[in-house]
């Protein structure tokens, strides 16, 4: 059993094609099938069913599958292990979703730039399934994402847990206000983000919890359209308080929800059994730090 033949069977599971296999493992197709046919052949069972175009593992292909997963991992592991102890440079990958990339990682980046030169990051923002999933498959070393993550593979670390506010264009009446009851939100437009978004989809639970159906006249995909759109007085919207920022002061209003305890709780996720680098450790000490001072400063600002 060599870990080519175990790379192309996952890579056939994965993408249930032959086809889709090879050009992922890069290699022709008729030496990935002739891979699997010799993995077959020492294991004295077929392992894929070719259902037309497609492939599916059999009984003993779903047996091999987690084992070769498993293989693959640990000399992935090991090689990340070895690269620690033999070079200074260090490259990890991280994530976050679009509300928290732009005001809590970006920084940061920037920040490791200068304090860990050999540290190099690279750095994708997506949706809370999607950095999941790339952080289970090993594409991420790790990910900032709202919790709940329901995905018993990684490990969660609760960073931060903040209030969703009301934010509204400084000509909406909402504006003049001092306190905003949830009931006066139901003859409301909303502004969201798209359905793929774990805030829009905890605003829509909210509001389902507090029986409203307020309209949401219009989706985009990034907060800085959100805000233009609230500015111009398109409707309003519920953004995490990370997301509100200084230069926001002269075109936006952001007011809490009276009698309403609507926050979101933000976790770092890792892989449970993936080799934890020291890039990635080197990584999480400045995230931790740099929520802390966060934190301190909101205080500062906020006295009690």
């Amino acid at each position: 059993m060599e870990l080519p033949q175990l790379r192309s069977f996952v890579a056939v599971v994965d993408t249930e094609s032959f086809t889709r296999a090879a050009a992922q493992v890069n290699i022709s197709q008729p030496a990935l099938s002739q891979q699997i046919m010799n993995l077959e052949k020492e294991l004295g069972h077929r392992l894929l069913h070719r259902l037309g175009k497609r492939a599916v593992p059999t009984e003993a292909g779903q047996a091999l599958l987690e084992r070769a997963r498993r293989i693959l991992r640990e000399v992935e592991d090991a090689g990340r292990e070895l690269g620690d102890q033999t070079s200074l440079d260090r490259r990890i990958a991280v994530g976050a979703v679009q509300t928290v990339m732009p005001f809590l990682l970006t920084g940061l980046i920037e920040d490791c730039r200068r304090t860990h030169p050999h540290l190099h990051i690279d750095a994708r923002e997506d949706f809370r399934a999607d950095l999941v999933t790339a952080v289970v498959e090993g594409e991420l070393d790790l990910a900032v994402v709202p919790n709940p993550v329901r995905e018993p593979r990684v490990a969660t670390e609760v960073l931060l847990r903040e209030p969703l506010l009301l934010v509204v264009g400084r000509g909406h009446p909402f504006a003049a206000r001092k306190e905003i009851e949830v009931r006066d939100l139901a003859a409301e437009t909303f502004v969201s983000l798209g359905d793929a978004s774990a805030l829009a989809s905890q605003i829509r639970a909210f509001f389902g919890d507090q029986h409203l159906q307020p309209r949401f006249g219009y989706r985009c995909a990034q907060v800085a359209t959100l805000k233009r759109w609230v500015a111009a007085g398109m409707g309003i919207s519920l953004l995490p308080r990370l997301a509100r920022q200084p230069e926001d002061g002269d075109q936006l209003v952001y007011l809490r929800l009276a009698g309403s305890d609507l926050q979101r709780e933000l976790v770092v996720i890792r892989h449970l059994q993936r080799y934890r680098s020291r890039g990635a450790e080197q990584f999480l000490e400045a995230l931790r730090r740099h929520v802390a001072d966060y934190q301190t400063g909101l205080a500062a600002a906020n006295p009690a």
